[in-house]
């Protein structure tokens, strides 16, 4: 239409199209009675229900002969007409024919119509299948059961991977409240694996749900700290049902908190791999004529996986009994692994020469307390540690350490010593437990050797 064109003249100017077009556009099924029981309204929600078209409804009186049962008739539409007279709506279920011949169970909702002087002109009557409204009344229970009492973890994350809807367990898991989550960044509430879970999302977005849960690792900051945890989670992509085109609302992000099993899973792994390394090195070893190249032998199988470098130091006269007092304890080097490119190790200490550990090093305290040391550089940066790695005559890249002592028929012969580098975690108990045992294969190994004659 130009600017100059004359608009054309809209027709109902009652409203009647309007109205038309609202009744025809609704998902439930609608029909009105006026005060005598006669259909003045009928949309084609209804139509498709029953099979009777608006012309075919209108202007009949109540149901009986078309829509009911000639039986049921009176009960029916006393039950509809009985909204004029009730406070607020009514709820029932009826069985409707169809054109067909066939029956359908509704369930109806009724409410009286006033008049312009508020008296009840009549009566509105919205009804749908009944598996249809159990199905849409399922699908709420189940999503307010999701957000309320579910025993995981649920979040609604928008299109822009913030989080709209928090239940209240997955508030907990993420160490805040559940109004306080909501369209934050998830980078803000995670220390960690934030990155990974935006990722997931945002394939989940792009692509639609993946075939299987996913395993993710991330770390929650929380008052005392940051915690790692595992999340088992799996996604489905959230569409609007009310357009032609499946438009994303977000994702529905659903998890479950598994740390402690995978962490037992991951340390049952690790006991058995570190079995069986024992039981091939105490094999290999059985077959060395050398008892110090068996010795070297239980030290390469047991860096597999655990350490970067390793050290065998040994008491510079041989050995030393409990409670012997003497002079500071003076340790000449057995073996060790090369620090540059990877190799097997290396037997030394042919001169006897003792190594230049200054006081309080680890590996003296380990041979004058007899018992396992650790040591780290902790928070320094990447030059200090380097430096305080070489000052101890180790390898410059190491910054975590764990010394175990040699001990062999009631002597301390020595110390091994095991260094990782910055790219892995710090030596732990369970760790030291594992140096304990590879030690006292070594000491066995070195003490044989010095009965031998080879302590060289």
């Amino acid at each position: 239409m130009g600017p100059d064109e004359p608009e054309p003249a809209r027709r109902g100017p009652d409203g009647s199209d309007l109205l038309a077009a609202l009744l025809d556009g609704m998902d439930a099924a609608l029909c009105a009675f006026d005060a005598d029981g006669t259909v003045t309204h009928w949309n084609r929600e209804a139509e498709r229900i029953l099979g009777w078209t608006a012309a075919e409804a209108v202007g009949r009186a109540g149901f009986a002969g078309w829509a009911v049962r000639s039986a049921d008739a009176e009960e029916v539409e006393a039950r509809l007409m009985a909204a004029m007279d009730a406070p607020g709506r009514q709820v029932n279920e009826f069985a409707l024919l169809t054109k067909d011949g066939g029956r359908v169970l509704v369930r109806t909702q009724s409410a009286a119509v006033r008049g312009p002087d508020g008296k009840p002109a009549g009566v509105y009557c919205a009804f749908s299948e009944v598996h249809a409204q159990i199905d849409l009344e399922r699908s709420i229970a189940l999503s307010e059961a999701l957000l309320e009492d579910a025993s995981w973890g649920v979040v609604l994350v928008d299109a822009d991977l913030r989080p709209a809807v928090v239940n209240a367990h997955a508030a907990r898991a993420l160490g805040t409240g559940r109004a306080s989550v909501l369209g934050r960044p998830l980078g803000e509430l995670l220390a960690q694996g934030a990155e990974e879970l935006e990722s997931a999302l945002a394939h989940v977005l792009a692509e639609g749900a993946p075939p299987a849960p996913a395993e993710l690792w991330v770390s929650v900051r929380a008052p005392e700290g940051e915690r790692r945890r595992c999340w088992r989670s799996g996604f489905v992509r959230l569409a609007s049902p009310l357009t032609e085109e499946p438009v994303p609302l977000g994702v529905g992000w659903l998890f479950q908190d598994v740390t402690e099993s995978r962490q037992g899973e991951q340390e049952a792994s690790l006991l058995r791999f570190r079995a069986q390394q024992l039981h091939r090195a105490a094999r290999a070893a059985a077959e060395c004529e050398d008892p110090a190249e068996a010795a070297t032998v239980h030290l390469e199988f047991a860096l597999a996986g655990f350490a970067d470098h390793a050290l065998i130091d040994r008491v510079a006269d041989g050995g030393q009994d409990d409670g012997q007092d003497g002079d500071r304890v003076r340790l000449v080097r057995v073996a060790a692994t090369p620090s540059g490119s990877p190799g097997p190790s290396r037997l030394a200490g042919w001169a006897g020469l003792p190594v230049r550990y200054g006081e309080g090093h680890p590996a003296v305290q380990c041979v004058e307390r007899a018992g396992t040391v650790r040591a780290g550089a902790g928070s320094l940066g990447a030059e200090e540690a380097r430096a305080w790695a070489l000052s101890r005559q180790w390898p410059q890249d190491a910054v975590h350490a764990l010394c175990a002592v040699l001990r062999s028929r009631g002597r301390t012969l020595g110390a091994v010593t095991f260094l990782r580098g910055a790219g892995r975690s710090a030596f732990e108990r369970s760790d030291a437990m594992y140096a304990e045992d590879v030690a006292i294969r070594i000491a066995t190994s070195l003490d044989l050797a010095g009965l031998l004659g080879d302590d060289r």
